[in-house]
């Protein structure tokens, strides 16, 4: 049996493709669209009509078998920004929920809306965290009560942090059925284009990922179909019959998406840190000071060799846990959450020591390490906190329910 770890010719371009995408498209854009804090909608637009946003080149990177592509492709748009990558990137978690908690049918009709077309393009969004309920997600209030006379859900709540939340063409959102049995008896439901109800607040001003819509979205009588309930009525039914049983879960709505998101985003994380170690490598072999480069200094070349080395790392636990989720192997130990925690706590490790080797232009916005520096804190918080991504591998790696 044969073993490598060179990507096929067929990734290689797939990555040379995004790669220029973002240097010729992304990284002109960045420092104007981080200014903004606007959607940069112009740049979706031409990722659409090259086909590097939307419905068929997601299904096409996923077919990939050894889950690399799409870790591939988005270490390369965080390379490029990690705002408009987000702006890019952010409707696949909505897409992640579906696929993760959706029948087939659900699939075919609610995915390709998340996106829209070229002419016009759309975006998703993930409603899951909320003020009380963020890494405790079985405090979580929104609640879904059936409607059987309708056969509609009807969702009251409010939620918190979601990327795109309130200018996303569909909505899913999770929501307690049966609050009494905490986070096992929740679901996940689409909320379709228009319903009313449905609000946002204005876009949250945040440290870092500017480019990329965060609001708080507010859920009033939101009224969807019994259809838009991810998996079916029946489905839910008989998980939370086996729930007031006592029996063992499978697991639920919101992490079931984070299990299958999180080596994607430990590839967003590795992107940053990526292009703040390439800039701070150019940056101290052209920086002269006592008469040389500042990289002949062993204090500066034993920093950039630490950086790369921690890179590569991180990168290969991204594989292996794209690797594995793509080909349905357990994460037993804890790989997913292995990977996200690695990434993110090396890209907020490596942007601060190249703010470190520019020394004070490092701390100016002339610099795109300032950027990427408040770009990566973000990734040691959200989906999952660094110590939450512990307590998970710490629970799988002993079998006790570590707290």
């Amino acid at each position: 049996m044969e073993f490598w770890l060179d990507l096929n010719e067929e990734q290689n371009d797939l990555r040379e493709w995004v790669h220029g995408f973002a240097e010729s498209v992304i990284r002109p854009g960045a420092s104007e669209w981080d200014e903004r804090e606007e959607t940069p909608w112009p740049i979706l637009q031409e990722a659409a009509k090259i086909g590097l946003y939307g419905f068929e080149f997601l299904i096409n990177t996923w077919s990939d078998s050894s889950g690399l592509s799409l870790p591939v492709v988005n270490e390369e748009l965080f390379w490029g920004d990690a705002g408009i990558g987000m702006a890019l990137s952010g409707t696949s978690l909505a897409v992640a929920a579906i696929y993760g908690s959706g029948t087939p049918e659900q699939m075919v009709e609610w995915v390709p809306q998340c996106f829209g077309d070229e002419a016009d393009p759309k975006v998703g969004a993930f409603c899951s965290t909320e003020p009380e309920a963020g890494s405790d997600v079985s405090a979580m209030r929104t609640r879904a009560v059936y409607d059987e006379a309708s056969d509609e859900w009807v969702l009251n709540g409010q939620k918190a942090y979601a990327t795109n939340g309130g200018i996303a063409n569909v909505h899913v959102v999770t929501a307690s059925v049966e609050p009494s049995l905490g986070s096992r008896g929740q679901a996940a439901f689409v909320v379709p284009p228009g319903t009313p109800g449905l609000a946002a607040s204005r876009k949250l001003r945040k440290l870092g990922l500017r480019a990329s819509h965060t609001a708080d979205v507010f859920l009033d009588d939101v009224r969807v179909p019994g259809p838009c309930l991810l998996g079916g009525k029946e489905a839910l039914d008989a998980r939370l019959a086996r729930a007031r049983e006592g029996k063992r879960a499978s697991g639920q709505a919101s992490m079931r998406t984070f299990e299958l998101s999180r080596p994607a985003v430990g590839a967003q994380a590795l992107g940053i840190a990526r292009a703040a170690y390439e800039y701070a490598l150019e940056y101290a072999q052209t920086r002269v000071q006592f008469g040389r480069p500042i990289v002949d200094n062993q204090a500066i070349a034993f920093a950039l060799a630490d950086m790369r080395t921690e890179i590569d790392a991180a990168r290969l636990l991204v594989w292996r846990a794209a690797w594995m989720g793509r080909n349905d192997r357990p994460f037993s130990a804890g790989e997913g959450s292995m990977s996200k925690l690695k990434a993110g706590e090396v890209a907020v490790a490596v942007t601060e020591k190249a703010v470190q080797i520019l020394g004070g232009a490092g701390y100016l916005r002339d610099h795109p390490v300032e950027r990427m520096f408040r770009d990566a804190k973000i990734y040691t918080i959200f989906e999952g906190t660094s110590e939450i991504q512990r307590l998970v591998i710490s629970r799988a790696i002993t079998g006790r329910q570590i707290r």
